[in-house]
């Protein structure tokens, strides 16, 4: 593993930094308007969706956080790739297990659970659109630029200009 990080690194950690934050105080609207609307049921309902929504949102940006420490590496693409295919898969069978579990549990509000997940999703995007907006990233990162090695140049008179051709003056 190559300590050297990748220029998408602080553009992910920023997102999780402000999605945790943001994700505490939509806990705190979701878990407030369940109770309003079906007391115990739906603060339990709220709570819990918001909580699922933040969960599966960042276990993609975790990924790629855990896959960028092999950057560097010979095999980076192809661990890069398994990382966050398996991330996608463990979210995918974590989400079926969870809601197989939560269907027809007569604690939960399946309306209060159903619109705090889709405000927690609605929420992390708004968060990813204004973070990826407002860092500098250039268009090509992480690269560098071959330079010229004094050894590559042909030894002689073959680096010099043509009389006649380069310089525009015609040939004696």
């Amino acid at each position: 593993m190559s300590p050297s990080p990748v220029s998408s690194t602080p553009i992910l950690r920023r997102t999780l930094i402000w999605s945790a934050v943001a994700t505490a105080v939509l806990a705190l609207v979701a878990g407030g308007v369940g109770f309003a609307v079906a007391q115990g049921e739906g603060l339990v309902s709220g709570l819990l969706g918001v909580l699922l929504s933040a969960l599966f949102l960042a276990i993609t940006g975790i990924s790629i956080l855990v896959a960028n420490r092999w950057y560097g590496d010979p095999l980076y693409v192809q661990l890069f790739f398994a990382i966050v295919l398996g991330g996608w898969l463990l979210k995918l069978g974590v989400f079926v297990v969870v809601m197989i579990l939560l269907s027809g549990q007569p604690w939960l509000h399946p309306m209060v659970f159903f619109l705090s997940i889709v405000a927690g999703v609605i929420m992390s995007l708004v968060i990813d659109v204004i973070v990826l907006t407002r860092m500098r990233l250039p268009n090509v990162s992480d690269t560098s630029l071959p330079t010229e090695v004094p050894e590559d140049r042909a030894p002689g008179a073959a680096n010099q200009p043509d009389e006649g051709s380069a310089e525009g003056r015609p040939r004696s």
